[in-house]
């Protein structure tokens, strides 16, 4: 089974997009920055939730979402990228490495995945592409962008 748990800063104020870019944008723009965990497990998923919550998430500075959705509301896009497979991810190594060394987890891993989102809000003119291009590297990293839905 697939389980997903996004890790969101509780007191991080959106900050400045074009510090994300090496020159600036000529309209304000506003991004947050999370964590997304993807799990492929079998066994109890509330031992899978545990172990975030224990491992994972700092419960006085941090929150969890849980499940495929964005954690986020408002964007006007979502830069999602982590790791190539088979490229050294130091994080997602001490992560498998610690649950090896737990007696009973209560589940099995079978794969773990870690990415980090950025969620872009504002007005002005976003183009995503600029983005990938100043933040993601092609040659070790993967990426994909959630536009947001307009009703």
């Amino acid at each position: 089974m697939k389980l997903f748990f996004e890790i969101i800063d509780r007191y991080i104020e959106p900050g400045d997009a074009s510090g994300l870019l090496y020159a600036p944008l000529s309209e304000p723009l506003t991004y947050r920055q999370t964590r997304r965990y993807e799990f492929d497990v079998e066994g109890d998923a509330e031992k899978v939730e545990a172990f975030v919550r224990h491992t994972l998430l700092d419960d006085v500075s941090q929150e969890i979402h849980s499940g495929d959705e964005p954690a986020l509301d408002g964007f006007r896009f979502v830069l999602d990228y982590g790791m190539k497979p088979g490229a050294l991810d130091l994080e997602k190594e001490t992560v498998v490495r610690f649950f090896r060394g737990l007696k009973d987890p209560g589940f099995e891993l079978n794969s773990l995945t870690i990415r980090q989102r950025i969620y872009v809000f504002g007005d002005g003119a976003a183009e995503p592409k600029r983005f990938i291009r100043d933040i993601c590297n092609p040659a070790i990293q993967n990426w994909n962008v959630i536009e947001a839905t307009h009703a």
